[in-house]
Order: structure tokens, then sequence, then C-alpha cells
């Protein structure tokens, strides 16, 4: 764009502060309105998703299916950088506040995370969860649903086999989804929409 050789008149400067305000004024209601039209987006997938588990039927895991997550688990497990500890109480409020333990090589495992009926022994289950927690880390994602998906993602590219990642996604994607609709945790169960 070229200056004007001339400074502009004073009612022209103004008339061009009123027009650059006008587009200011377009260009954030157009973003206003891209994020609601994106919030909305986002609790429609939800909704979606948590439909999918709490309508799904409950899966009964082979008894091959079960050995194949635990092996696969327990080899994670030993893989895993991070002093692993339970608590019934401990419980991280946000990413942030996990990300900070584990950069210190610490997580917890609160009991309440875990509850799944995988039909595991308990520490499998303990595993699964300290893997996906650490698999947020790795991801730098939070646990909003986009969070969950990324963390997903990381630790399917992982899996041993299609049913492991099926497991894995009902248990991160569609389980959470569930959580985030109903505002609290949903029954435990694995579906394979």
């Amino acid at each position: 764009m070229t200056q004007p050789k001339e400074p502009l008149r004073k009612g022209c400067q103004d008339e061009v502060i009123q027009v650059h305000e006008a587009h200011d004024r377009a260009i954030h209601a157009a973003a206003n309105a891209n994020v609601g039209t994106q919030a909305n987006a986002t609790a429609s997938k939800v909704e979606i998703l948590a439909k999918l588990y709490l309508e799904g039927d409950p899966v009964k895991l082979s008894d091959a299916m079960i050995v194949e997550l635990c092996d696969w688990l327990w080899s994670e497990f030993q893989s895993t950088p991070l002093d692993l500890q339970f608590s019934w109480y401990e419980r991280y409020n946000n990413a942030a506040e996990m990300f900070a333990d584990i950069q210190q090589s610490h997580l917890w495992v609160s009991a309440e995370n875990y509850d799944t009926t995988l039909g595991l022994n308990p520490i499998y289950n303990f595993i699964f969860q300290a893997m996906h927690d650490n698999d947020h880390y790795r991801t730098h994602s939070d646990f909003s649903l986009e969070g969950e998906i990324a963390t997903y993602n990381a630790t399917a590219k992982r899996a041993p086999s299609l049913n492991i990642q099926k497991i894995i996604y009902s248990e991160s994607v569609l389980r959470s989804a569930a959580h985030l609709f109903l505002g609290h945790a949903p029954s435990s169960k694995i579906v394979f929409p």
C-alpha cells in the first residue's frame, strides 16, 4: 500500500479510522462466530462419541485378547521411565500439574482414574492408566476430548493389534467423551462401535 504524498485532512483521517474500526469489528465478529461454531462442533462430537459409549453393548474380551493386552501393557510398563505411585486420594486437577510431576520422573496414579472393566488383574488397570497419562505428557495434550484423542493416537501407534486399539479407543476416547457429556464418570465397560 502506498503512502499518500500529502498528510490526510483531519476529516479524512477520521473516515479512515472509522473504516478500520468497522473492519476490525467485522473480523472480531467473524472470529467470535467461528469460536461459537467450533464450540458447537466439539459439543456435538462429544455427544456423538458419548452416545456410542453409553448406548453400546459391552464387549466380552476373549482370553486371547486379554493375554495380548496384558503382555503389551507389561512391556509398556517396563519401558516407562517414571516412578509410578498408587494413591487412593492424590489426583491431578489439570494436565499442567501432572506434567510437572512427570518432568520430575514421578506420576501419581489415582484409584479413581483406573476403574475399568477390562477383566484384568488391577495391576494392569494401574499400568494402563499410567501409560495413558504418560502419553498425555508425550503429546502435550490436556484432558479435553481433543487431548484424549491425541493421546489415543499416540498409544494406538504402539498397540500390537486392531483389537487392542479398539480397547484403547473405548477407554481413552469413548469413555472420556461420556464423562464430559454426563459431567461424571460413566459405568465402566468396553464397547466396540
